[in-house]
């Protein structure tokens, strides 16, 4: 077997980094989730004179990630106090409702109660509602009675209550965003990057066709394969995939509010929790479960995987029906 050396990867690098495009943009944008259709919609907004190409594997948009979650608009409690990631929770919070109305894009400020079911449980609560203070999040607590006036079927000892939690039609979200971008080129897989002095020249494949495209600027919005569209470009880091699985109730029950319990100690995920979508269909997940692959969705159907839902969700919802619990989608993240 013939093995290339360092000296002919480099030659073929050098060779494919000076080849003439086949069409060069400003802007390039991978992943057509909402992050990427927002960065999309944003380029095209901020800099109408630039183009702006949102390029998407998938054949529609949306595919993954952004059509299979609890469509939950976020307050930004959970997370460490000076994290980005609770930064951009608050903001967006404040940033997706104002969007939502303006645009008329379906959403419910429904809020959402964390429920205690023990005393160590209620000082988590406590902590929490003093971090949501320090970060100007708004909470407050109802005590047993109170709650139990609310929500007769929900079982807890308190309550804290995160009003600026919602909901919304993430599907309505991207539809919208979609429509304000430049251009999203759907079954366009990006297969190779190439840094220029002038810019990235990127390998697009539509239909089994390769084209080149030179563009001063490239935005990975890849998802659970940004791993990839970052080893392109030698930055190596690995990701690791959570499957979770949600289960629907068949039955109706009066709830209004997303109810929470106390998130896991390690925050690998935010408990099993209850939520609610614009038609009143109640759900329960997601639970977490690691993966190899980011294209395994599959729902386990054994009945010990059923078992522990109806074990978590009973701690506040002693009136479930088993029998009125079915198994509906996972997603990973």
């Amino acid at each position: 077997m013939l093995r290339a050396t360092t000296k002919d990867i480099k030659a073929r690098l050098l060779s494919t980094a000076s080849r003439v495009p086949d069409l060069e943009v400003d802007n390039i944008v991978i992943g057509a989730g909402v992050v990427g259709l927002a960065i999309g919609e944003k380029l095209t907004r901020a800099r109408p004179t630039e183009s702006t190409f949102v390029v998407e594997k998938n054949k529609l948009v949306g595919q993954e990630t952004s059509s299979r979650n609890s469509e939950v608009i976020h307050a930004g409690l959970y997370y460490p106090e000076e994290s980005l990631k609770t930064q951009l929770c608050i903001k967006g919070n404040q940033q997706l409702y104002q969007l939502c109305n303006e645009k008329q894009i379906p959403h419910q400020r429904v809020g959402k109660w964390i429920v205690a079911q023990d005393a160590s449980q209620e000082d988590y609560l406590q902590q929490l509602h003093q971090k949501a203070n320090r970060l100007n999040v708004p909470t407050y607590f109802l005590d047993q009675e109170q709650a139990r006036r609310q929500e007769p079927s929900i079982r807890a000892r308190s309550v804290l209550v995160s009003p600026s939690t919602g909901i919304l039609s993430s599907h309505a979200l991207m539809d919208y965003l979609s429509s304000h971008v430049q251009e999203v080129a759907l079954g366009t897989e990006v297969c190779a990057i190439r840094p220029r002095p002038d810019g990235y020249l990127v390998q697009c494949v539509t239909n089994h066709e390769s084209s080149w495209v030179l563009a001063r600027r490239v935005f990975n919005a890849a998802g659970l394969h940004s791993h990839k569209v970052g080893q392109m470009l030698q930055l190596p880091y690995h990701l690791h995939f959570a499957r979770g699985h949600y289960y629907r109730l068949s039955s109706k029950l009066n709830i209004r509010r997303l109810i929470y319990p106390c998130p896991e100690k390690n925050l690998a995920g935010l408990g099993t929790h209850l939520t609610l979508d614009l038609a009143g269909q109640i759900k329960f997940g997601p639970d977490v479960e690691y993966i190899d692959d980011p294209y395994d969705y599959r729902m386990p159907e054994d009945e010990d995987k059923k078992k522990a839902f109806v074990k978590a969700i009973q701690t506040y919802l002693p009136s479930l029906d088993p029998e009125k619990l079915h198994s509906d989608y996972s997603g990973i993240r």
